[in-house]
């Protein structure tokens, strides 16, 4: 099921993914998954049209939905996305938004929607240049908040006076940051993923699912994305590995089974333009 449009009278921002009915053998269910998004309702006679990021949000929460009901596992409790680790439960769907700066995909649905007009090479470029912009910066910021993150739930020690935990956010920040936070930064007190939302001492999962994201999309592009062929082979392969295995292998064997390996962080700096192709 697709609820795609906004309604702010009565439906709460962001999107999401969730389970409608799970497979199980014990219950002969087929998994069924609903997708929720706000983008834009059509307007008269102009239909919705969507930005960059509603596509990138669209094909994200189908890498959640296409998890869930691709599913070969009958236990309920370990089918689709249940039972699937933290650290990996954001693959397949970071993996999905790889696709949409791929040139066959996006080239295939991004057109205007009156003249019929290909989106043009010009603006194509600036969206692969996009990932690009501060992504050293963004890297940085997101190993500052996951390390504090960690500092705090394993290291920090409430009891000891000689650090407070403002001073201790100090100390992480100044080591990755590239301008020195000011004194009265107080971010700590805003940051709701230390202690809500099922994130504490699990920040890392961010960066660590784009990095194992980025590597299995690397398996298409050493591949070869112009060769059709060989695209269904890998994609058949991860069919049969990451989306249909859920929470019966630990993610690191379903991985593996995927990759041939653990992953690498050679793909996610060629992407955001931190490494060159061939270094």
């Amino acid at each position: 099921y697709l609820d795609p449009f906004a309604r702010p009278e009565n439906k709460r921002g962001g999107a999401w993914m969730d389970i409608v009915m799970g497979k199980s053998r014990a219950t002969g269910r087929s998994p069924v998954a609903q997708m929720v998004c706000n983008g834009s309702p059509p307007v008269g006679d102009v239909p919705s049209l969507m930005s960059f990021r509603d596509v990138e949000t669209l094909f994200h929460e189908m890498g959640h939905c296409l998890q869930h009901m691709l599913t070969r596992v009958e236990e309920g409790d370990a089918s689709g996305i249940n039972g699937v680790e933290w650290d990996a439960v954001e693959l397949p769907s970071q993996f999905m938004e790889n696709w949409c700066l791929e040139r066959k995909c996006i080239t295939s649905f991004a057109k205007h929607y009156s003249t019929g007009e290909p989106l043009p090479e010009e603006l194509y470029q600036k969206l692969l240049q996009q990932r690009h912009y501060n992504a050293g910066m963004q890297i940085c910021r997101q190993l500052s908040f996951m390390t504090i993150d960690m500092e705090l739930h394993h290291r920090y020690d409430p009891e000891n006076p000689s650090m407070t935990p403002l001073e201790l956010q100090r100390k992480v920040f100044e080591k990755y940051s590239v301008v020195a936070p000011i004194a009265e930064d107080a971010f700590l007190c805003g940051f709701g993923h230390i202690f809500a939302g099922g994130y504490a001492a699990g920040y890392y999962s961010y960066l660590w699912a784009e990095l194992m994201s980025a590597d299995a999309f690397g398996a298409f592009e050493e591949a070869g994305l112009e060769d059709e062929e060989q695209v269904r082979t890998v994609g058949r392969r991860f069919r049969d590995t990451v989306l249909a295995q859920g929470g019966a292998m630990h993610p690191s064997e379903v991985y593996r089974a995927f990759r041939g390996r653990d992953p690498t962080p050679e793909a996610l700096l060629r992407h955001r333009g931190l490494v060159t192709a061939d270094a």
